[in-house]
């Protein structure tokens, strides 16, 4: 496999926690994935919604406040706030499976390592909504070891303005911060203290550009004031040989035998 990210790339994001790939998508690929994801959201794809879990978004912006997340749709509207599962949709799955990010987790897991995904999973702030995301790094009690990186692909332009994503570059360095959370979210003290003695850094991004996430990195993201949404698509990668505590099992998404998603 030829080589895309650089040896200056990788030192970049070993030491910041966070790359930015460029764009991905080609103009045609973006507008697919785009139409792909309302036709899931308004009710009209050819997909089983029993698999995916949703999650409408909340109407004043508190996280607490977001609707239940359970599997199945919610009704036809574009004011979801997560859709997960989406390793069962072709196009998405299609999509994870190119060959930058095989590069990417060979080089984080090792090349003989099945991979799976922990989550595949749309992220929306519909225009002049959206959820406010408190700070937190991704990392979940449930699971015997921990998923390492995150791709993060905008799928609208994404700016400060409408709730991109805002890191606090290098923080995957000071270990697990709040290690006793089912999500590693970090307390209100918590979140003050590092905030005050740190830079946060707004990853601004065009529609179809992508960025790479060290797991462990402090994030956060704001709500939505403009006139448009900020749709992004999400893929945590992770060792396909991970137990989960419910007995879950993970299907590999690279090379034989990966998963091949249907349509409903």
């Amino acid at each position: 496999m030829q080589k895309t990210i650089s040896d200056e790339q990788w030192q970049q994001y070993e030491r910041d926690g966070f790359l930015k790939l460029g764009r991905v998508l080609s103009d045609e690929d973006l507008a697919a994935l785009q139409t792909r994801i309302d036709d899931i959201m308004l009710g009209r794809a050819d997909v089983d919604y029993e698999r995916m879990l949703m999650q409408l978004d909340s109407s004043d912006g508190q996280y607490e406040n977001a609707g239940t997340q359970s599997k199945g749709h919610k009704g036809a509207t574009l004011d979801y706030r997560k859709i997960q599962d989406l390793e069962f949709d072709p196009l998405f799955l299609e999509y994870m499976q190119r060959p930058i990010f095989q590069e990417i987790c060979d080089r984080i897991y090792g090349e003989d390592t099945p991979i799976a995904a922990f989550r595949a999973m749309f992220m929306n702030k519909p225009a002049h909504r959206g959820t406010l995301l408190p700070w937190h790094q991704d990392r979940w009690t449930n699971l015997d070891r921990d998923p390492l990186i995150t791709l993060w692909t905008a799928l609208d332009p994404a700016t400060k303005a409408n709730g991109c994503v805002e890191i606090i570059p290098g923080s995957h360095k000071f270990g697990l911060i709040n290690p006793s959370h089912p999500s590693a979210f970090l307390t209100e003290e918590q979140a003050r203290e590092h905030e005050s003695k740190s830079e946060t850094v707004f990853c601004e991004l065009e529609a179809g550009e992508a960025m790479l996430l060290h797991n462990w990195l402090l994030h956060r993201s704001d709500t939505n004031t403009t006139d448009i949404a900020r749709r992004a698509f999400s893929v945590c990668y992770m060792d396909a040989r991970t137990q989960a505590n419910n007995g879950e099992a993970y299907s590999t998404i690279f090379g034989e035998g990966a998963l091949q998603a249907a349509t409903a």
